[in-house]
């Protein structure tokens, strides 16, 4: 007897990171790891805490965010959201193989301008647990203005993660172009059906940013990455 496929839709909520050199705490967002960090002591009276501020978006809609709501009661505004909430239901279930829109964007909701960078993550689970052996690559999440807004880090870059950079400054109230548009997933479990009957696949975004002001030593203390910055545009060394 044929065994049905059973792919649940995606309830990890989306993570979101404010990253801006060294860590000095850490947080809990919606189950997935968040943190909030400051600059060195050598970068400290560059920017405070209240600059940055920053938006993941999906298809448009901000989904989560944290941003400083007021000078006055040091306050933080955290805002969570889920990837491809509501998305399918037994009357229109997902259907192998059709692309579905799925556009991740950032927007620079501080009030400093920012450099951010992107971390995809895609993988499978069953009853709760990854599962190592069933391939990413099966979940197409497909990659948008890559090389035209976008930059890939291979070197960062596995099957369950895709780094991305935007490569220009992202101004204050300006969004991102898209670094995804479609999600997937591929026909090609049916080949082992065995193997994937009973799963459910994962997708997760997390968002960085950093300030604009000596961004090359800024990046490298917060994400010990070497870029290259000439008139503003990021390049990858």
């Amino acid at each position: 007897m044929r065994k049905k496929l059973k792919f649940g839709s995606p309830k990890l909520t989306a993570a979101l990171f404010i990253l801006a050199g060294v860590l000095l705490f850490g947080s809990s967002i919606g189950g997935a790891s968040a943190a909030l960090t400051y600059f060195s002591e050598s970068y400290r009276s560059q920017v405070e805490m209240y600059d940055i501020g920053v938006t993941l978006n999906e298809n448009g809609k901000g989904i989560a965010n944290r941003d400083y709501q007021s000078y006055s009661d040091g306050k933080w505004e955290e805002g969570v959201g889920v990837l491809l909430e509501n998305r399918w239901s037994d009357e229109n279930p997902l259907q192998l193989g059709k692309a579905y829109e799925e556009a991740v964007s950032v927007t620079n909701s501080g009030s400093i301008d920012q450099y951010v960078r992107v971390s995809l993550y895609k993988y499978w689970v069953k009853n709760g647990e990854k599962q190592q052996n069933l391939d990413p690559g099966l979940i197409e999440l497909n990659l948008a203005n890559a090389g035209s807004g976008w930059i890939i880090d291979t070197s960062a870059s596995t099957a369950e993660r895709t780094v991305l950079y935007y490569n220009r400054i992202l101004g204050v109230g300006e969004t991102s172009v898209p670094a995804t548009d479609t999600l997937t997933i591929s026909a090609k479990v049916l080949d082992a059906e065995e193997q994937y009957n009973g799963a459910e696949f994962r997708i997760e975004a997390e968002v960085d940013a950093v300030q604009t002001h000596n961004a090359e030593d800024a990046i490298w203390s917060a994400w010990g990455r070497e870029i290259h910055v000439n008139n503003g545009s990021l390049s990858l060394n």
